[in-house]
């Protein structure tokens, strides 16, 4: 029995002690750090590994951070240079790379195997800006090992060697993990030499930090010219980013003094015809600055137009409508897009039905009757000045990739770059087409439809977007980085005003303007103040459709059929006319009481039946499958590692 209780034992160390020689972690991690009378440290860090090819099978890894807070709070950056990096006495391979605040060093090569067991490891490297300087004293706080390895240390110590001459007043020393105030350390003083040495083993997160104290003046502050320098690269984000704003304004201004200023605004008054023979597309085309890709209104109100003028007859089907070519001859050159239209009715007889069915021919009508309005008109009235539009973006870009590429911004500075440009871009759109909505509507269910949706989309992006601006915000804030990204606002604001102030009518273009708010001030004025203007035409039937399709291309045929339908109310009771019956138009019979909502809604309508009988989007194709003081952690150095 006690033959079997003896092998029984002997299996279980022998099992334990595998299991602890298998484990991988740090026998001993040593800093000798070299304090120059300027302030350089030289750190000499040699680490003994015990590796397992677990995590440790190429080499460690070496985090260090490249910021320091300073005494007065600031964070600044500090300067690392690498000097020598060295494995069980030989140089050893090694590559680094940016993190977050810091650079990341890996020890080895990734062709490169270890061997199971110990190996001695040595990286020795400068910085700067290390030293915090008080009115009373000089201090170095350093974390010996940082709080961030992967793995236990077994013993870590520390020599700190100052300069000829400087003796230490006063030591202190912390460890744990970050933020604890434990003292599981003793420390020596020897004069110009201090010593540390942890009393337990630090697990993994768990650090070193010690402190030395010495006499003020102990080590010589920068130089006014190496302040003047420090500060510039401490400060080059704010010089950056509000230099960058500087420039693009700059260059707005320039560009919108150069050619975005509208010319100046003549004196308008009411008119009860279109500048200069404008035909209601062109009226249309001036007022809305282009056609934006649309430009349905412009194809009904010309339709319209050619009714009127007896060359089409317009038939309301409620689901469709029925445009038919006349045996009228068409006398003299009509405008470009009427023209266009008659082309593509055909010979007298032929008819355009506008429903779903035919949605391919109303598109091409549409597309024609674009091309040739725009071949003929364009920048004739209007200039969007895209050039310098697009080159304010291409710098505004510019500027934004030299403080990304040559700044220093943190994690959460990049993503406050990138959010407002983002966000900004996407409200821009869809703000501009909510709103392009909004102006469509005619009704007031339409509208009240608008606004729901616009609210409805802005609740559902600020609850995206909002809690995570705040977080970043509030980061920032606390970080002394809400000017710099006032700065980056700043220029996305830029660009968002000057995107609507370059475009500028020319000097044509605002005449015209000024003759197409007159004629609108006409269509909506009330009937008294019409009637007391001198020389203005009496309403009748032929003044109504002739005017119709303007109201339409203005998007005021409501209040024009309105004002027609009291005139209407007014002849019959007088007995001054017989009922009202467009002779180009077939479809519901008109009576006086019912003919605003119904010619009105009719002529408005057109445009919203063009676009809802036009073929749907070709979709994309988806796969199958898927229908405060001092503590451990603190001062400079630090940071930590593991294995790769």
């Amino acid at each position: 029995m006690s033959r079997i209780a003896a092998l029984l034992t002997l299996w279980f160390f022998v099992l334990v002690g595998g299991a602890a020689q298998a484990e991988e972690y740090f026998d001993r991690y040593n800093s000798d750090i070299a304090v120059a009378k300027n302030g350089t440290l030289t750190v000499t860090e040699t680490i003994r590994v015990h590796a397992e090819g677990n995590q440790i099978r190429r080499g460690i890894y070496r985090d260090f951070p490249l910021t320091f807070v300073d005494a007065n709070g600031k964070e600044l950056e500090v300067g690392f240079k690498i000097l020598g990096v060295e494995r069980d006495g030989k140089p050893e391979p090694y590559r680094t790379e940016s993190i977050r605040r810091g650079v990341r060093i890996y020890f080895g090569s990734a062709d490169v195997l270890l061997d199971p067991g110990f190996h001695q490891y040595r990286l020795t490297y400068e910085t700067t800006r290390q030293i915090r300087f008080f009115d009373t004293h000089d201090e170095l706080f350093w974390n010996v090992t940082g709080t961030e390895w992967a793995f236990p240390i077994r013993s870590a110590t520390a020599t700190v060697t100052l300069p000829e001459g400087v003796k230490a007043e006063e030591l202190i020393y912390f460890t744990g993990p970050l933020g604890a105030t434990d003292r599981n350390a003793r420390a020596q003083n020897r004069g110009n030499q201090a010593t540390f040495e942890t009393t337990r083993a630090l697990g993994p997160q768990e650090g070193l930090t010690i402190g030395v104290k010495m006499p003020a003046g102990s080590i010589a502050k920068p130089t006014a010219a190496e302040e003047r320098a420090l500060f510039l690269r401490d400060n080059r984000n704010l010089f950056l980013a509000f230099g960058g704003l500087i420039l693009v304004v700059g260059y707005y201004l320039w560009a919108w003094v150069s050619v975005g200023r509208d010319p100046p605004a003549g004196v308008v008054v009411p008119r009860w015809d279109a500048p200069e023979g404008l035909s209601p597309a062109l009226v249309n085309y001036i007022e809305e600055k282009g056609f934006g890709g649309r430009g349905w209104t412009a194809v009904s109100a010309s339709f319209l137009n050619l009714a009127v003028k007896g060359l089409v007859n317009l038939e309301d089907l409620k689901t469709s409508i029925v445009v038919t070519r006349t045996d009228k001859a068409v006398a003299g050159d009509p405008p470009t897009g009427e023209k266009t239209l008659l082309a593509s009715l055909g010979a007298a007889g032929s008819s355009l039905v506008i429903d779903k069915s035919n949605g391919k021919r109303v598109q091409t009508l549409g597309n024609n009757f674009r091309d040739a309005m725009e071949k003929e008109h364009r920048r004739k009235y209007y200039l969007a000045n895209w050039p310098q539009i697009i080159g304010g973006v291409l710098l505004s870009i510019a500027c934004l990739a030299a403080l990304i590429l040559f700044g220093s911004l943190p994690e959460e500075g990049i993503v406050l770059v990138i959010l407002p440009v983002f966000a900004s871009v996407f409200v821009s759109i869809f703000a501009l087409a909510l709103g392009q909505n909004l102006r469509r509507a005619k009704s007031l269910g339409a509208r009240i439809v608008a606004v729901a949706i616009i609210a409805f989309a802005g609740f559902v992006f600020f609850t995206m977007f909002g809690g995570i601006a705040l977080a970043l915000f509030a980061t920032g804030a606390a970080n002394g980085h809400l000017p710099l990204f006032s700065a980056i606002g700043g220029i996305v604001v830029a660009n968002l005003v000057f995107f609507f102030l370059m475009g500028a009518p020319t000097p044509l273009g605002r005449r015209m303007m000024d003759g197409i708010a007159g004629l609108r001030q006409y269509l909506t004025l009330a009937e008294k103040d019409r009637m007391n203007m001198a020389g203005a035409p009496e309403m009748s039937p032929r003044h109504f459709e002739t005017l119709l399709p303007y109201a339409v291309a203005l998007g005021v045929e409501k209040p024009w059929s309105q004002t027609f339908d009291r005139w209407l109310l007014t002849a019959a009771a007088a007995g001054a006319a017989a009922a009202y019956q467009p002779a180009w138009y077939h479809g519901d019979s008109f009576s006086s009481g019912s003919f605003s909502d119904r010619m009105g809604g009719f002529a408005g309508s057109m445009a919203d039946t063009m676009t809802s009988s036009l073929p749907d989007p070709p979709k994309s194709s988806s796969s199958g499958f898927s229908s405060g003081g001092g503590s451990s952690g603190g001062g400079g150095g630090g940071g930590g590692g593991g294995g790769w």
